[in-house]
């Protein structure tokens, strides 16, 4: 990802990750100032769907910590328009299997608001196990909210 900022003006990048203007804000400082973690290291794919060739999302891991062979995957589509079509599944699906594959990863978290059913049932398909709740754990538009913490273990995972 650091090829694009370096190489592209603020607009390109923009339609390059195909994310709005909030999102590439976030992208940036990430990119100027890094990740704010101790011995951990970020890999995000970009989702791109075929029939276009557009950017229409991301995932990945964006805290992977070598040492204790554990990482936290995230994911997003930038639009609504791509939900519900399979897209995340089949993503999700190479980036768990990437990890456990090639990364040698034995833990994979997740963390996710409660409220969010579509991230419950994609977790649930590929046998992620609910841990409990961290509370208080992201500031959100001035309020704290708790997240809900998921993990698959290498030993669990089955290819679906």
């Amino acid at each position: 990802m650091n090829e694009i900022f370096e190489l592209n003006n603020d607009d390109e990048i923009k339609t390059i990750l195909g994310v709005t203007d909030e999102e590439f804000i976030r992208q940036k400082k990430i990119h100027q100032k890094g990740y704010e973690s101790y011995n951990q290291k970020m890999l995000n794919f970009q989702i791109v769907e075929k029939e276009s060739n557009a950017i229409i999302g991301n995932c990945g891991f964006h805290s992977w910590n070598p040492q204790h062979h554990r990482a936290e995957v995230g994911y997003a589509l930038n639009s609504d328009e791509f939900k519900n079509k399979g897209f995340m599944k089949e993503a999700l699906q190479k980036v768990i299997e990437y990890g456990f594959q090639e990364l040698d990863l034995n833990r994979i978290e997740a963390l996710i608001d409660e409220n969010n059913t579509p991230s419950k049932k994609l977790l649930h398909h590929f046998g992620f196990t609910r841990e409990g709740n961290l509370r208080g754990h992201y500031l959100v538009d001035g309020v704290f909210e708790d997240s809900v913490l998921y993990s698959l273990l290498k030993s669990e995972y089955k290819i679906v």
